[in-house]
């Protein structure tokens, strides 16, 4: 258990406050490419802090703070111009560095003036069909290029807005028995009340070892289960959670990026960033960047635990906005959760001490390529299509196609075995 001070110094995400401090260190995607596209502005929350968000028409991306300076309208209600933002209450133009760089009613303001009347900004840039943020102070660090962003394969982004605090979703990635408990025996029971296929790629896994390796990304998980050995994907490859908000998981063709962003403390931005690419599957040319809405609450205000992400995301928000930490009961199979808060009080020293946290990248790179299990649970393309049938993909209007594009890849890799 925690302290209600030391709660509060790992889920307060607002300028000023320990972890706040440590998220403003990182990048974060907090728009679809595909929306600015449709329309060029759009209001965000992040960290606590209201933003607006653009595109200009040259293509250039900024994020400014979304009230204007002169008068405190919002500039998400803006026009967006060929090189920066302009208010659309009095017409102060911004650039993408929050530069006051004309006033439409003072023509002839001196440069000097409109220095002293900039906004506040951060910096932006377009990645694996997002647009990624940056609001933390100079200098500003490389933009990740991790391996889901940049790699060849069908991409498939489920979104949606979850009403608790991003930690607790955090320490679910830390936490395999789950998997066993909230996967396994909690989805037959409701395959039986409900009298639907219970998927065979997520019953009976039985831990009996877990392990956690913290490296320069966050914290490797590894299993064990009944019937594996040591040379199992599972145990000796693992999968990470990277610091701070995501978690890289997946096998037998999909890769999935999972995706927690701090919008405020009581709120998170949950993406499911999956990239379809099964060895031997037909990747069209070009293919879309697919983006949709998961359904997680029905229209009475219940779960819908009926799918594997609907049930993670029922632990996470039933835990309350914020997590007690206080109350909790802690025991031996949590270690993982608590490494990872160790890991995070940790970089809240280090960034007290003027140190960067782990994972800020500071030099140009092609690729960032993290551990991850080909072979996800000793399965088969069973796990690839079952995870699409019984997961938030079941929600993609592409679901159809990636099980096909499954399929076919199993059907090729047989025929070239057999030959």
């Amino acid at each position: 258990m925690l302290t209600k001070e030391e709660n509060d110094a790992l889920t307060q995400v607002g300028p000023g406050t320990p972890m706040g401090d440590v998220l403003r260190h990182y990048w974060y995607p907090v728009v679809m490419t595909r929306e600015l596209n449709e329309f060029p502005i759009k209001q965000i929350r992040l960290l606590g802090e209201n933003w607006a968000v653009f595109r200009t028409e040259e293509g250039n991306y900024g994020i400014v703070d979304e009230r204007c300076p002169h008068r405190g309208a919002s500039l998400v209600y803006g026009i967006v111009e060929n090189d920066g933002l302009r208010c659309g209450y009095h017409g102060w133009k911004f650039d993408t560095d929050g530069q006051c760089v004309d006033i439409l009613a003072e023509p002839d303001s001196s440069p000097k003036f409109r220095e002293g009347c900039g906004v506040r900004s951060g910096s932006a840039q377009e990645l694996g069909g997002m647009v990624w943020v940056y609001v933390g102070d100079g200098p500003v660090p490389e933009l990740p290029r991790y391996e889901a962003y940049v790699m060849d394969g069908v991409r498939d982004i489920g979104h949606s807005m979850l009403p608790c605090n991003w930690l607790q979703i955090m320490e679910n990635a830390v936490d395999p028995y789950h998997v066993e408990a909230l996967h396994g025996n909690y989805f037959e029971f409701i395959a039986k009340w409900k009298n639907i296929p219970m998927p065979s790629a997520f019953g009976g896994n039985k831990h009996e070892r877990v392990a956690f390796d913290p490296f320069e990304h966050g914290i490797i998980k590894r299993r064990l289960l009944v019937g594996q050995d040591e040379e199992s994907d599972d145990w000796k490859i693992g999968h990470p959670l990277v610091f701070p908000y995501k978690m890289w998981v997946g096998g037998n063709g999909v890769f999935q990026m999972q995706i927690r962003v701090p919008v405020d403390d009581t709120h998170t931005y949950m993406i499911f960033y999956t990239v379809h690419a099964p060895e031997g599957g037909e990747i069209p040319e070009n293919p879309p960047c697919i983006d949709y809405e998961y359904e997680w609450i029905e229209p009475d205000g219940t779960y819908i635990v009926d799918y594997i992400e609907g049930q993670d995301i029922m632990a996470w928000v039933t835990q309350g906005e914020i997590a007690d930490r206080v109350n909790e009961k802690i025991t031996k199979s949590d270690v993982g959760v608590i490494a990872c808060r160790r890991m995070f009080k940790e970089q809240i020293d280090a960034v007290a001490e003027g140190r960067d946290p782990i994972a800020v990248m500071r030099e140009p790179h092609d690729v960032i390529k993290l551990p991850l299990e080909r072979s996800k649970f000793g399965r088969g393309a069973e796990f690839a299509t079952e995870w699409i049938d019984n997961g938030s993909m079941k929600y993609s209007p592409q679901a159809e196609f990636m099980k096909k594009l499954h399929m076919d890849a199993q059907a090729a890799r047989n025929e070239l075995a057999g030959s």
